[in-house]
């Protein structure tokens, strides 16, 4: 009986989902242009379309799981001069939420400006002497697009964007929350499997922009001048980036239209890592496409997910995916929650978007696009050794999933744009 309410439950749930989100999906693209990776219009084209530029001079380093981002985040919070500010999906309980929580603080006590953007969904569950305790210190910590009522219209698109900015000249980003779910290495049952960014030089400048775009819209407040954008930013290495942000509350599907002309600029590889792996017909043929003119497909996905009804519209979707000879491989260690892309070792990107329509049509979302050799290489390392710890998915065994689960795939189909 009390699996029966559940399931009820979820059908509410879902409806009101629906009701609140009709008609919010990506415009579709019918067709695209014959583009080389590594031509000379390669730049050009995709600056066009992402509506950002991509510039030299930085260095980038990925960092992986809560021992890699959690330290580095709170090293750099606590060396900030002149200002931080801090955009967060996800923040809960725990150690990690205390530390960084002090650490803010601390800055604030010594006068420094910090600014804290927590989106009002994602930090529910972050228990309200948190942000009493920033504000007493000086910081300012305001709610992004908080749930109140009547307003189920905006309650669906969210702020999904992980940003941290130092003094305007060091930035992080990735997929990453705050919650001692991210704790450890990425290897270990019940932890999450992440993968973000720590970014220096030029670039850094785009990741503040995204930042204050938001805050403007929160708080009606303009930040600027040397403390958030000081210029020049010298060169810190020889790396080319973008910051690609999307958001539909400006007509911008940036994402979703980078991500399709890299995949068409395809050659050799391309390695696809994440947790909500929902293609649309147009992602899935891009996908297909590549495979079938020889480019090495692999996509990585968890084994086990914390949205069952996502689960079940990614596995829908694997049929055709694995008949065109794309390898699909289901990671087991922990929740894989990373969120990247590899196409011939040289394009990379890693951030917050999902491989799903919400992504690409509700939230606000931000991916750092890399364009380097040395740091392609090292993704496609750390996607090997990911892939270690994974099992394939095999088509004869895909069709022999059971009744259960093709039933609550048919049951997803009308949430499919919704996910």
């Amino acid at each position: 009986m009390r699996r029966a309410h559940g399931f009820v439950g979820l059908l509410v749930v879902a409806a009101v989902v629906v009701a609140a989100t009709a008609c919010a999906r990506v415009r579709p693209l019918l067709e695209l242009p014959e583009l080389a990776l590594g031509e000379p219009s390669f730049f050009p084209t995709l600056e066009a379309y992402a509506g950002a530029p991509i510039v030299g001079g930085n260095r980038v380093e990925p960092l992986l799981n809560g021992q890699e981002i959690f330290p580095a985040k709170l090293a750099a919070i606590r060396s900030a001069k002149v200002s931080v500010t801090y955009a967060e999906y996800f923040f809960e309980d725990g150690p990690v939420a205390q530390e960084l929580t002090e650490a803010l603080a601390e800055r604030c006590r010594a006068r420094i400006p910090v600014h804290v953007l927590l989106d009002g969904f994602g930090s529910l569950a972050m228990p309200p002497e948190y942000g009493e305790r920033m504000r007493a210190a000086g910081c300012e910590v305001v709610s992004f697009r908080p749930l109140k009522p009547f307003t189920v219209h905006r309650a669906n698109k969210r702020n999904h964007r992980r940003i941290l900015v130092v003094d305007g000249r060091l930035g992080f980003t990735g997929g990453s929350g705050v919650s001692s779910k991210w704790m450890g290495n990425g290897r270990m049952e019940g932890r999450w499997r992440d993968t973000d960014v720590r970014v220096e030089g030029p670039v850094v400048q785009h990741l503040q922009a995204a930042f204050v775009e938001n805050w403007v819209e929160a708080t009606g407040v303009v930040l600027g001048g040397e403390a958030y954008f000081p210029r020049p930013l010298p060169a810190r290495g020889q790396v080319h980036a973008q910051v690609v942000r999307s958001s539909p509350a400006t007509g911008s599907y940036a994402m979703y239209t980078t991500l399709l002309l890299a995949m068409a600029s395809a050659q050799r590889s391309i390695h696809v890592s994440n947790p909500y792996f929902v293609p649309d017909d147009k992602l899935q043929e891009a996908l297909v496409a590549a495979a079938r003119r020889g480019v090495k497909v692999v996509a990585l996905v968890p084994a086990n997910i914390d949205h069952n009804l996502v689960r079940w519209a990614s596995r829908r979707r694997f049929g055709p995916l694995l008949r065109a000879g794309i390898e699909i491989y289901e990671y087991q260690a922990a929740f894989l929650h990373a969120k990247t892309m590899v196409i011939d070792g040289v394009w990379s990107t890693v951030g917050s978007t999902n491989f799903d329509n919400r992504s690409f049509a509700l939230n606000d979302e931000l991916n750092l696009i890399v364009y380097d050799r040395a740091f392609g290489q090292r993704m496609e390392k750390i996607f090997s050794e990911d892939l270690a710890h994974s099992r394939p998915v095999d088509y004869r065994g895909w069709q022999k999933r059971g009744l259960t689960e093709r039933l609550m795939e048919w049951l997803g189909i009308p949430l499919h744009d919704h996910l």
